[in-house]
């Protein structure tokens, strides 16, 4: 197995571990015996957990974005492009393995003790919240509107996790509109 077969096997599995019982929870053992990776490879292609969690973040923050652009961006311009924003949420929370949003976990679990995970969260959260702003902005609404808004989709995400319901997302979304329609 090579290098670059190797790092996308433990990151699946990373990942996948990682999202469903929480990071402190798995052990790189686990993560070998899922990846089908040898420990001794484990260990040269990351060399620490905190550097396979960081990657597991790193490239999932890429996938989520993109996903969430691709579903926003196919939207009629405007307020409908800042509101398809929630209608994404509801149906990534309806996935059958949703757990939240792993980088609230991520930092939940060690945003206290290992500042690179703190910095590759807040960087997501950052991008989030920029991605969100330029919708804001093309659709005409005041740009002070785009903290408001993030914070309803954080909101949502968190309250998604803990109920177990997509329904904060639809939540989220009407407060949005009221939101929007009344700048």
């Amino acid at each position: 197995m090579d290098h670059a077969e190797a790092e996308v096997r433990l990151l699946d599995a990373a990942d996948e571990l990682f999202y469903e019982r929480g990071v402190q929870a798995v052990g790189m053992d686990q993560v070998r015996a899922r990846s089908g990776v040898s420990l001794k490879r484990l260990y040269q292609v990351y060399p620490s957990k905190s550097e396979l969690l960081l990657a597991c973040l790193e490239r999932r923050d890429r996938r989520w974005r993109a996903r969430l652009a691709e579903y926003a961006d196919g939207r009629p311009e405007g307020v409908e492009r800042v509101l398809a924003v929630y209608d994404w949420l509801y149906e990534w929370f309806c996935e059958p393995d949703f757990r939240g949003c792993a980088f609230i976990n991520s930092f939940g679990e060690l945003g206290a003790v290992d500042p690179a995970v703190a910095d590759t969260v807040r960087a997501h959260k950052s991008a989030f919240h920029d991605y969100l702003a330029g919708l804001v902005a093309a659709a005409g609404a005041p740009g002070e509107t785009a903290g408001p808004l993030v914070l309803l989709a954080e909101g949502a995400m968190t309250a998604a996790a803990i109920s177990g319901s997509p329904e904060p997302a639809r939540q989220a979304r009407q407060g949005a509109a009221q939101l929007l329609a009344a700048r």
